[in-house]
């Protein structure tokens, strides 16, 4: 069993307290000062009595804590965290500011498994699952580094649906009103295209927005770039959107990275009008960001909105997504989290 405090929902935490003899509500402090004080020890709990704080740590728990190792900034003012977690690997996340909100990207895994040609986390191995403790406290550290976190977007390293437990409970963690309280519509899980974990998250009683990466509108060339779609086609894919839209009455997001010559023509824009047609949705094109080692190249400015306009025309709710923390490689396929060459 897990004894790290910090990655308890406060049912949890309720269920703790009530066996180690304490009555329920103890876990409502416990809950506050983990997600909404930020304890670093269990001895900052004051309104737990000190008798308990002591059976806490003699019975192994503690609060976990990642270190800070790096934090450079943009001149776009995004600020990418290098974190080290308790067995020494590491991963980042994402500050990005727009006027006075700001939205963490954050990780979910260590490394990834889905090896999309335009990321650079997807060349390294998957390491390892984050526990929903590990997830929160990105949010955490950046927050106490750099003031309240209004949004959290799972877009970091890794695909949040192979993890999928630990980050549904994150999810949980960060909405809860007695910890950081950030709303459910505040929080987005974005997915390279797992399927089954989009039909399962329609039956969460937690509901927050839901991205897919698409970036093609034929399976030939999606699978080019996404070995994903070899096992979820986009029928499968685009039925499993509709299984969820139908109980959510949610609109998606899908993502469109944007690589010259390959998935930006007229008749590639016009294909995904027709893919799209009859969902609920928007669509955001986002520039490809280079790495070390990778052979595709973005799309130009002219060739991006010619693609975004017809989107527009047809009816489609389009934002372009350009650079942001490109300088300290902290852009949307950047992190690699010094494992990957840089």
């Amino acid at each position: 069993m897990n004894k790290d405090l910090k990655d308890k929902t406060l049912d949890e935490l309720e269920r703790l307290v009530v066996e180690l003899g304490q009555k329920k509500y103890v876990a409502k402090y416990l809950f506050s000062f983990l997600h909404a004080e930020d304890a670093r020890t269990i001895a900052d709990i004051t309104p737990l009595s000190k008798a308990f704080r002591q059976t806490l740590g003699e019975r192994g728990y503690f609060i976990s804590l990642l270190k800070t190792l790096d934090c450079p900034v943009d001149a776009d003012g995004s600020r990418k965290y290098l974190f080290e977690l308790a067995d020494g690997e590491r991963i980042e996340a994402v500050l990005l500011r727009d006027g006075d909100r700001q939205t963490l990207c954050v990780s979910t895994q260590v490394g990834c498994a889905m090896g999309c040609a335009f990321c650079a986390t997807g060349r390294i191995e998957l390491r390892r699952n984050l526990t929903a403790g590990e997830i929160t406290d990105q949010v955490n550290r950046a927050q106490a580094d750099a003031g309240k976190i209004h949004n959290v977007v799972y877009m970091g390293m890794g695909e949040p649906f192979e993890n999928y437990d630990a980050v549904l409970k994150s999810v949980r963690i960060l909405n809860h009103a007695s910890g950081k309280n950030i709303g459910i519509r505040h929080i987005t899980i974005s997915t390279c295209g797992i399927a089954p974990a989009i039909v399962r998250l329609a039956d969460e009683n937690v509901q927050p927005r839901l991205a897919i990466s698409l970036n093609a509108s034929s399976d030939t060339l999606r699978a080019r770039m996404m070995p994903i779609a070899r096992r979820y086609p986009l029928s499968e894919l685009l039925e499993a959107v509709g299984a969820y839209q139908a109980k959510t009455k949610q609109r998606v997001t899908f993502e469109y990275v944007l690589i010259d010559g390959l998935n930006d023509s007229t008749a590639q824009a016009r294909q995904l009008v027709k893919l799209l047609h009859g969902i609920s949705c928007n669509v955001n094109l986002i520039e490809h960001n280079p790495y070390s080692g990778c052979a595709l190249a973005g799309s130009s400015r002219d060739r991006i909105a010619r693609f975004a306009s017809i989107l527009k025309d047809a009816g489609v709710e389009t934002v372009t997504r350009f650079k942001l923390g490109r300088r300290i490689k902290a852009a949307c396929g950047q992190l690699q989290a010094g494992y990957g060459r840089s």
